[in-house]
């Protein structure tokens, strides 16, 4: 553990550091109602919406869980020209994250996730979308945008939803980039698109993302773990793999293994934790922590967020009092 003046000097630096978030970028839309009959056209409920609110998904709601920690934010992704990519805009905007990264594409959609709720529970999704890859003039503007801003970047996080935006090409351009720039730049990845982030610092998987990388069912034991977390730093040419691991905590290896527990107080709703995971783990890396302090604070704030409802974010003075009342 670290202690809390260690802790509140790497939090103070948190608001002088600039990531850029790159990837799949989303709306989610909630429109929360009552049940009160059951349709008679078919046997499903009738919802009398009463509310309607929008909030930043996907890539987009890593930026958000930046922001809530007071880092600076730049978002740099593909919307469709449509009425809900102004409301994703519009949704930046209140936040106060930079959007002139991103790239408006006519021939798709925004992507927008409706969740339809009553009485705390969801009734329906429908997903607006379309995940093939982006064009290859979308990539190319996409990447001018990052070699643009790239030297008013501290650190890069890639986003992958596996909706497109971040293809092969536009990964490895990326990564090139931050590394002829000394740029550190961390990946959420999608296990059939591990290999495009060949090169990276450091990769968040989960733990059915791994398994799924290397075609496994389950691990057996902590040795295969850390195994596998070798592998992959080796496949990968990374300088270290964090695996996010639910109620068991993560591990880190960098040449290395190490297991840290769960902090998490009670567990609600684990939406969006890994975005709150990698936001925080990365800007502690920025503000100059080690790869174990930047991972005891982004589970602490993980352990946070899980014990909200929703997609959730934590701020700096969560993750001051989660420290005071759970862990001194």
């Amino acid at each position: 553990m670290i202690s809390i003046q260690r802790l509140e000097e790497i939090l103070k630096k948190f608001n002088k550091i600039k990531i850029a978030v790159i990837g799949d970028m989303m709306l989610d839309e909630y429109l929360i109602g009552k049940v009160n009959r059951i349709s008679p056209e078919a046997p499903v409920p009738v919802v009398n919406i009463e509310e309607e609110r929008f909030v930043l998904g996907g890539a987009s709601n890593v930026a958000n869980n930046l922001k809530s920690l007071e880092g600076q934010v730049r978002v740099y992704g593909v919307i469709g020209e449509d009425d809900n990519g102004k409301k994703f805009t519009s949704e930046l905007e209140v936040k106060g994250i930079e959007s002139d990264g991103i790239v408006v594409d006519d021939s798709r959609p925004t992507i927008i996730k409706s969740r339809v709720l009553s009485q705390g529970q969801q009734l329906l999704r429908l997903d607006w979308e379309k995940d093939t890859n982006i064009s290859k003039e979308i990539q190319e503007a996409l990447i001018k945008k990052v070699e643009r801003d790239i030297d008013e970047i501290d650190a890069i996080l890639l986003s992958d939803y596996n909706k497109g935006v971040l293809t092969k090409y536009v990964s490895e351009s990326i990564i090139k980039i931050a590394k002829e720039h000394n740029k550190k730049i961390v990946v959420d990845p999608k296990p059939h698109n591990f290999k495009n982030y060949v090169g990276v610092t450091t990769m968040t998987p989960n733990r059915k993302e791994i398994l799924d990388y290397f075609g496994l069912n389950k691990f057996n034991s902590e040795e295969e773990v850390a195994n596998a977390m070798k592998q992959l730093k080796k496949d990968l040419q990374l300088d270290c793999v964090v695996l996010t691991r639910s109620e068991e905590g993560f591990s880190l290896y960098d040449g290395n293994y190490e297991r840290v527990p769960t902090v998490a107080r009670e567990v609600f709703d684990v939406t969006g934790a890994g975005d709150t995971f990698i936001s925080t783990l990365l800007l502690s890396l920025s503000a100059g922590a080690t790869l174990y302090e930047a991972g005891v604070i982004a589970n602490m704030a993980s352990g946070i967020v899980v014990a909200k409802i929703g997609t959730a974010t934590a701020t700096k003075e969560e993750i001051l009092e989660f420290y005071h009342n759970e862990l001194k």
